[in-house]
């Protein structure tokens, strides 16, 4: 575990507040490392992410969140109350100007496993993907095909993600824009291939919060050639609109992040999830029926304490029941 010391950026500047400023530094990061960690951790148990002896393979993109990702994990595996590893990789994908030492002389600096993997899918996705194309599907597909032939060689049982609950309500966004659905990221799942598992620690932590924490912990960031320049992209759309409701109405995100994990299939139109054919009144009232001709008093109220400027709905993280 890093001292505070550690996290101080260099106070070899003799102008008198320089020290005073890398205490301060020193302060923000450890205070804000710990509310990742508490968010992480209660993600990780929420839904089970990682077991006693599991081998984690983080996948390090050289992006802010992925160096969050593993900056927490690496501490809470020696914190945590199970036993699990953690070995870092890295795809480099062959893009031009891209600063290969960098992840290597980060991680071996920090003494954490890794391993770097070389495969021009750079090329591919340019050549098969026109000119002012989307190339995130492609570049995504190339890269889990990757990922997922090296956790098998690793022996890894478990892949993490840095996605962040940004990811998770633009994803939401976009299903329920474009796709015509009520989906997300989930925090753990199945590869597509059903031999790994691919888990999300980041999950209940806020963008904003990793990007104070790179800044704080100086993370040598490497931006991507490829997604990193399509200003077009509808998710960097869905972002704005987000951070937009953020400033203009604080509480909405933690009220549609907190309705992610309370869904009523009765009170919805999928009739897979429920069977709405046999449904027929028996004189037992129903434990999430509706007062038919009333309004919705608890909905109303938090709608009031919403234009008021009261708290959500739900907190950032919605809890583990009892």
């Amino acid at each position: 575990m890093d001292s505070p010391a550690d996290l101080a950026p260099d106070t070899h500047d003799a102008t008198p507040s320089r020290p005073r400023d890398g205490r301060r530094a020193a302060f923000e990061a450890n205070k804000l490392r710990k509310r990742l960690c508490r968010l992480a951790g209660e993600a990780i148990a929420d839904f089970g992410m990682i077991a006693d002896g599991d081998r984690v393979m983080v996948c390090l993109s050289g992006g802010k969140d992925s160096y969050g990702l593993l900056d927490v994990l690496w501490m809470l595996k020696h914190r945590a109350p199970v036993r699990f590893e953690v070995i870092a990789v890295n795809l480099d994908q062959k893009q031009p100007g891209f600063p290969a030492e960098v992840l290597p002389g980060y991680l071996g600096a920090r003494g954490i496993p890794f391993r770097i993997v070389e495969q021009d899918t750079f090329s591919v996705v340019k050549r098969v993907i026109p000119e002012g194309g989307t190339m995130c599907s492609l570049c995504s597909r190339l890269r889990r095909g990757v990922l997922y032939r090296v956790a098998s060689e690793l022996g890894a049982t478990k892949i993490a993600l840095g996605h962040h609950r940004d990811d998770l309500l633009a994803t939401f966004f976009l299903n329920l824009f474009f796709g015509g659905k009520l989906k997300t990221m989930p925090p753990k799942l199945v590869s597509d291939d059903g031999k790994h598992v691919v888990i999300r620690p980041l999950a209940y932590v806020r963008e904003r919060d990793l990007a104070a924490y790179a800044k704080l912990r100086e993370f040598p960031i490497i931006p991507c050639t490829l997604c990193g320049s399509q200003e077009h992209l509808q998710r960097r759309q869905v972002g704005e609109m987000l951070r937009t409701w953020e400033r203009q109405h604080p509480g909405r995100l933690e009220s549609i992040f907190g309705a992610l994990a309370k869904a009523t299939p009765s009170h919805l139109l999928d009739r897979r999830l429920f069977d709405f054919a046999s449904l027929g009144a028996d004189g037992v009232a129903p434990g999430e029926g509706d007062i038919g001709f009333d309004v919705d008093a608890p909905l109303e109220a938090a709608i009031e304490r919403m234009a008021a400027g009261g708290p959500g709905v739900m907190p950032i993280a919605p809890r583990r029941p009892g």
